[in-house]
Formats: C-alpha cells, sequence, structure tokens
C-alpha cells in the first residue's frame, strides 16, 4: 500500500524578502526585428503555423521556432542578494548580464533561478538583461512547445541568511477525524561567506539555527489541527501555515506563507483508490502544456480556464503530459479541486525526435526532476509523479537502472507519493517490461488495459491505470474501472484539443489526404490534434457530455437526471466520412441539416436514466430502455425533419435542438466582464452566428474582424478549425461550425475596454471594465 499526504499552493514574502513580477518592458529581436514586449511571450503564435513548411514538422504543427532574443534595462534593488527567477523558457535559455553570462537552462518545461547579485551595478547605472532564447534545433518535442519567455519572470531580493527557495515542506503524516498532526521543514539557508544565527517561527513555535558560511540547514516543528477539514475534489478546502526567520545580528525578518491541504491517500490492489478513507474512481484527462488559442503564453487565468474547463467536463484527474506544469496550473488545482500525475519527461535516452531530451538526459535529468518536486510537492492534489512516457528503449535492461535513478531523485525530496511511468507496447513483446514495472508503484498503461487481467494474474499486487486510451473506448475503460480494483482509473488522450501532432484525432473525407499524422510527410493541412473533449476555443464536444454522465454516480433517482442530446453527422452529407485511431465518428449538438430531408439520420441520448423518450415536433417517435447493455445511450434513427428535437428522461429531464435559420447577428459572452488592470488579466468572449430567434447557425463560417480600444488589448481571435493558418493574434478569423473566441489582454491602466467585433452581418459591441 502507498500512502501519500498533503500540500502546499502559493508563496508570499514579506519584510527583507521580496519578490516582483518582472514580465513588462522587454525588447524582443527575431529575424532581425525588434519589437516591444511583455512577458508572457510565445513567438510561434504569433507567427503562425506554415503548413507543410514549418521547422517544427507535423508534430510541431509547423511553426518555425528558431532563435529570439529579449533584453530589458532595469535599476538595481536594495537587497543583500538579488536573483531572476524564471518560470519556463522555451529552450536552451542564456541570461546575460551586464555583457557577462550569469547562468543557462536547457529544458524548456522547468523553473531556473539566476543570482545577479555580484553583476548588478552599484551607482545609479541601469542594468541590462539580455536572455537568448535558442529553439533552433528541430525538431525536438512531439508537439507543440512554443518560443520564448512563455513563463513569467520574478525579480527577488532576500537577506544573505534567508528561508531557502521552495524551502518550506508541509506533510501531515497522521490524521483522524478529530485532529491532523501537521509537520512544517523549513530549510534556512546562509549564502554569506561569514556564519549567521536567527530563529525560525511556525505557529508560534520558535526555533534557533546556527549556520556556517554555504552552509543550509531543515529545521521541522510540528502542531496539531483539531477537526480537520479534508481536501478533496468535492471539497478542496485549503490552510495555511507561516513559516518566519529573523535574526538581531543582520537585521533579517522575513516571512513565507504556504497554503497546504489535509488528506490521506492509499493505492492498493485490492481496495483501489482510495481517499480520505473513500474509494473513488479515477476519471482522468491527459492534457499539454499549450493553452489553446494563444499557444504557449502560460497567463494564470488561462491556466486556471484550463483547470475549470476539466472540472466542468466531470474529470477529477489532470495528468501534465508529458512536462511539468505551472504553478499557477496547480494552484488552481488546488483550488478548485482536481487530483493530478506531475510527469516530468516525454523520453528518456533513445531519441522520439533528434534534438529532444535524450541529447541532455545525464546531465540534465536529476536537476530538473528536484525543480519539479521541489516546486510542486505541497500541493495536495497532487497525488503521483510521473519519469516518463513510452520510452522507447524498453527492451535494454539498462532502462531499469534509469528508472531506479530517476524514483531515487524524487525521492531525495518527496517519499509521501507514489511514482509512476507511462508504458507502451509495439509489438507483442508485453511482458519484457515486468522488471521496469518492478519499480514503480502505480504502473501506467498506454492503451495496454486489454492486458489487466492477464497482468493481474501474474502479478496480483501490481496497481494499474490506463495513462492514455482512446476517446471513442470510453465505456468500455469506464467499465474495466468500474468492475476491477486493481485498475484504479482511466485516463482518456486528451481532455482538450492541442497544437502540434497535426492530425491526430481528426476525421477526413474520402478524397483528402489519407493516413495518420505519422505517415511520411505528416498532415502539412493540419497543425493541431483534435482528439480532445474539449476543444481549443473551449466547447465540449458531445463525447465530453457522454464521459461525464458514465463517470457519475449510479442514476438512483437523480431528479433531474443527466441528459444530453447529439446528432451524428450523416455519412456522405459532407462527404464520405473517415476515421482515424484517436477519432470519434463526428457528432454535433444540431438538429440543422440543410438538403437531407427525409433521409435517416441516427440520434443519441446519454443518461443514466431508465427510459428515455425522443420527440420531433411533438410527435412522438419511440421509447427505449437505458442501461449498461445499452451503454447508456438511447440511440434512434429517424428521417430529418426541421423543427424541434426533444428528449425527455422523466418529467424534468428534457433537452430541445431546433433547426436554425440564416445567420442574423452575432452573440458576444464574455466569461466575466471586470477585468484586473495588472497587464495580465484575461477576458474571453464566445462569439456564436444565431439566427433571428437566437438559435445557434451550426455551419456558419462568417468572416469576422475584430476592434479592442481602451484598457485592453486584443490577444487572440481564432476558431476551433485546426487547418485555419491566420495567426492566432491576429484580427481577423473566419467562424468555423458557427463560433470563434476573443481573449482580450488587460493593460496596467483602469478604464473601459470596448470590443467590436464586424462582419457582414450587423456589428456586435461588448464593454468591460479594468479596475
Amino acid at each position: 500500500m502507498i500512502l501519500g499526504m498533503l500540500a502546499i499552493a502559493a508563496l508570499t514574502a514579506s519584510s527583507q524578502t521580496k519578490k516582483q513580477l518582472f514580465d513588462f518592458g522587454w525588447q524582443f529581436t527575431h529575424n532581425g526585428k525588434t519589437i516591444g514586449v511583455d512577458l508572457p511571450h510565445d513567438w510561434d503564435i504569433y507567427e503562425g503555423p506554415h503548413s507543410g513548411k514549418g521547422a517544427t514538422g507535423t508534430g510541431g504543427g509547423w511553426f518555425e521556432a528558431g532563435k529570439g532574443e529579449y533584453r530589458k534595462t532595469f535599476a538595481t534593488p536594495k537587497g543583500e542578494l538579488v536573483k531572476l527567477h524564471f518560470e519556463g523558457v522555451y529552450q536552451k535559455a542564456e541570461v546575460f548580464i551586464n555583457g557577462k553570462k550569469v547562468g543557462q537552462h536547457h529544458y524548456g518545461y522547468t523553473p531556473f533561478t539566476i543570482d545577479a547579485t555580484t553583476q548588478l551595478y552599484n551607482d545609479k547605472r541601469e542594468n541590462e538583461i539580455i536572455v537568448k532564447v535558442d529553439n533552433s534545433e528541430q525538431p525536438n518535442c512531439r508537439w507543440y512547445s512554443g518560443s520564448g519567455i512563455y513563463r513569467h519572470v520574478w525579480l527577488e531580493t532576500m537577506p544573505a541568511l534567508h528561508i531557502a527557495e521552495n524551502g518550506v515542506f508541509v506533510t501531515t503524516p497522521e490524521v483522524t477525524a478529530s485532529k491532523a498532526k501537521v509537520q512544517v521543514e523549513v530549510t534556512v539557508q546562509n549564502e554569506s561567506d561569514k556564519p549567521q544565527q536567527g530563529i525560525v517561527e511556525v505557529e508560534g513555535q520558535e526555533k534557533e539555527v546556527s549556520l556556517k558560511a554555504g552552509e543550509s540547514k531543515v529545521v521541522t516543528f510540528t502542531y496539531t489541527i483539531n477537526n480537520p477539514q479534508l481536501w478533496s475534489p468535492e471539497s478542496p478546502k485549503l490552510y495555511e501555515t507561516c513559516a518566519k526567520l529573523s535574526s538581531q545580528y543582520t537585521n533579517t525578518d522575513s516571512k513565507l506563507s504556504t497554503k497546504f491541504g489535509v488528506r490521506t491517500f492509499s493505492f492498493d490492489a485490492e481496495q483501489g483508490f482510495v481517499l480520505n478513507g473513500k474509494k473513488v474512481l479515477i476519471n482522468g484527462a491527459c492534457v499539454h502544456h499549450d493553452d489553446g488559442v494563444l499557444g504557449a503564453m502560460a497567463f494564470d487565468d488561462a491556466e486556471i480556464r484550463k483547470v475549470r474547463q476539466m472540472k466542468k467536463a466531470g474529470f477529477n484527474l489532470i495528468r501534465t503530459s508529458h512536462n511539468p506544469t505551472t504553478r499557477a496550473f496547480l494552484d488552481a488545482c488546488d483550488s478548485l479541486g482536481m487530483l493530478v500525475i506531475d510527469e516530468a519527461f516525454d523520453g528518456w535516452r533513445t531519441q522520439k525526435n533528434p534534438y529532444d531530451y535524450s541529447t541532455v538526459i545525464d546531465s540534465c535529468f536529476r536537476q530538473d526532476i528536484h525543480a519539479m518536486v521541489l516546486r510542486d510537492r505541497n500541493h495536495p492534489s497532487v497525488i503521483s509523479w510521473s519519469i516518463g512516457n513510452e520510452v522507447i528503449e524498453r527492451k535494454d535492461i539498462r532502462v531499469v537502472y534509469t528508472a531506479r535513478q530517476m524514483k531515487q531523485a524524487i525521492h531525495e525530496y518527496d517519499k509521501t507519493r507514489p511514482v509512476t511511468e507511462a508504458l507502451c507496447a509495439w509489438d507483442r513483446d508485453w511482458e519484457i517490461y515486468d522488471p521496469h514495472a518492478e519499480v514503480l508503484d502505480v504502473v501506467g498503461y498506454n492503451y495496454m488495459i486489454f492486458k489487466h487481467a492477464s497482468d493481474h494474474e501474474r502479478d496480483p499486487k501490481r496497481v494499474i491505470w490506463q495513462t492514455e486510451s482512446y476517446p471513442r473506448d470510453a465505456f468500455r475503460n469506464w467499465a474495466v474501472v468500474n468492475d476491477y480494483p486493481y485498475v484504479v482509473g482511466d485516463i482518456v488522450w486528451t481532455g482538450l484539443d492541442y497544437l502540434g501532432e497535426s492530425g491526430i484525432g481528426r476525421n477526413y473525407y474520402q478524397g483528402e489526404r489519407e493516413g495518420e499524422s505519422w505517415i511520411e510527410g505528416g498532415q502539412p493541412e493540419w497543425h493541431g490534434a483534435p482528439c480532445g473533449d474539449v476543444d481549443i476555443t473551449g466547447w465540449r464536444k458531445p463525447i465530453s457530455h457522454y464521459r461525464e454522465m458514465l463517470w457519475k454516480d449510479a442514476y438512483e433517482g437523480e431528479f433531474p437526471a443527466k441528459l444530453f442530446l447529439a446528432v451524428k453527422e450523416p455519412n456522405g452529407y459532407h462527404g464520405d466520412i473517415k476515421t482515424t485511431m484517436w477519432s470519434v465518428w463526428p457528432t454535433w449538438q444540431s438538429w440543422t441539416w440543410p438538403g437531407w430531408e427525409g433521409k435517416p439520420i441516427e440520434v443519441e441520448v446519454y443518461t443514466k436514466a431508465p427510459e428515455v423518450k425522443l420527440y420531433l415536433n411533438d410527435k412522438l417517435v419511440g421509447t427505449k430502455k437505458v442501461d449498461r447493455s445499452t451503454e447508456y445511450k438511447a440511440v434512434f434513427t429517424l428521417p430529418y425533419e426541421p423543427g424541434c428535437l426533444r428528449a425527455e428522461a422523466g418529467a424534468l429531464s428534457t433537452l430541445s435542438l431546433y433547426t436554425a435559420g440564416k445567420p442574423a447577428r452575432l452573440r458576444l459572452t464574455p466569461d466575466h466582464t471586470v477585468m484586473t488592470a495588472d497587464g495580465q488579466s484575461l477576458t474571453y468572449v464566445s462569439i456564436d452566428v444565431v439566427d433571428k430567434n437566437g438559435i445557434p447557425c451550426p455551419d456558419a463560417a462568417i468572416d469576422c474582424e475584430a476592434i479592442v480600444k481602451g484598457q485592453g488589448r486584443l490577444l487572440s481571435f481564432a476558431s476551433a478549425d485546426l487547418k485555419d493558418t491566420e495567426p492566432y493574434t491576429s484580427p481577423r478569423v473566419k467562424t468555423w461550425k458557427g463560433r470563434a473566441l476573443l481573449v482580450v489582454r488587460s493593460t496596467q491602466k483602469k478604464g473601459s475596454i470596448n470590443i467590436t467585433i464586424k462582419s457582414s452581418l450587423p456589428a456586435a459591441s461588448l464593454t468591460l471594465k479594468s479596475k
């Protein structure tokens, strides 16, 4: 049995330790052109894909990548030590201060910190920082990476005697209903050339600490929370503790506040996954790091929105495939209630791409694992560390040694969580993984769940989760997890459509380029993967609603029942439909099929209610029983007739679809109307083409132009069409399936933001406030 404890969420600093956002006022040079930019910044998303030609290839979405340089000037801040913390730069970053190189970092997905103290001017001269980014060696990633300083940068000042970066570790080694024992480990660091003394305080307890020059020490405290409220996806309760460090000799007086959650969990082949004493079935989603229409730019609001989308879609776990995510993403998982598998790498020593992590693994993997674990180890949402994905060298016995090394690197800083890895076979030699699987606490199966019974017979103590699965297998995978406790969850590929891996999950029509995404030459018409339950604009596909319904508790008289109504695109309506491995049949929430009158069309109703009735224009089409034997679907075939299609599962559980008329106007729906005037706040505005009655027009392709004035600026204007090559940051887009999405970024000034969308339809306007 593997026991897990708890976590951290956010850090704040005061007194002599200060941290300020360093995102604004950069000069960026690329291909001989210099412009002003604010971070986060991804130059690829501004330039757009170059179908069939971009250097990143089909895997990277046909973007150009290349080299870029960021410059900024700043005054020397007060503080004994001055450091720059980079949350993520893709990739091969070199940092220069006043002409001298002060650090470098290769891996694009882990944070790093540069000590700038000795290179800063001690007079009134402005300092210059240069960050050189080299993403020119291509291909180096199997999906869209983006290019540039795509995550936040922070300027930090601190005394020489201070609490170390990520230097507070909170666990709860004992938890009962009446009390929780909280253990706080505080790492104090002396970066001076003299011995130092200080006093560390946590929850009213004080302990003295003495350090030699250059020494670090861990000071441990324990205290009790009475009648603790336990953290879970349903009730994500967070607590906060504060570590203080003071010294009367050096005037050190700083504190670090840490949010954390109290919970217990275990993985067991007989009981499954148990959280706070209750068995939980894991309904998970793989999610890449990109934020859809924003590319790799990791704004906090975008990261929070991504978690909210997955929560709304019914998922209770996210696998950060295949790299560490951002602090903001994990903070959102903590506060919103989302379990996480925190993944370090894709491949290891045998390359998947010519310039991937295999080129630096031996020199970098330990520091990159440490960076991930130290930053993320206290988040209550994180229930497992993952060390890899589908490593190629599975038949080389040295792979077992590598897995042990990586697990050891994790255990140097956290032993409270199980270590996993996603395994996959490309031939019949699956059992060859057994020595490798023995290293893991929970074994990840990519598309190999059909092996669960024979593997359980061979190794009855093995705990399994399917770390990737095909979207179309939703029912089968739910049934396996529901029936076999040693299979603790299913994690679909993917929760969201994403950029790169061009064409994975696509459907196509007869006459279009055939084959999967990895065929020779790739899929040059595509720059993204439409295999997600949710598209890049945030629209939930019918498969998302079906999956959510499956994983909800049994019907048990739920009133009203979860109900969803969808229509399968008739084969031949737009052409002869061809599917691919990660696709589902094109299915839409639409009863608008002009030209198909009188021809058969298939309707699906998803529910766990025992019976469904379907009506067309108030006439009963039929009644069908629904249960596990029907895969909780009621399927009707009927001649298409315009009007109103209505499904009923009990008197209060009804859902209707209406035939749309001609496009009449654009409907603008913001996710919120009040922004923060901090230059980082985002508002997402959904644009829907509707008829005169407000019914969405599902096939409307309308050319639109967005105009944003006032204290906001256009960040992205896009549709979910992953074949559209217009840059995502362009003010022009053509609606796809009657929809588009506008993203507005606030400035640092308060005021109004006026949005106008122009098209062949009447102009649509919206006003936001920035405070």
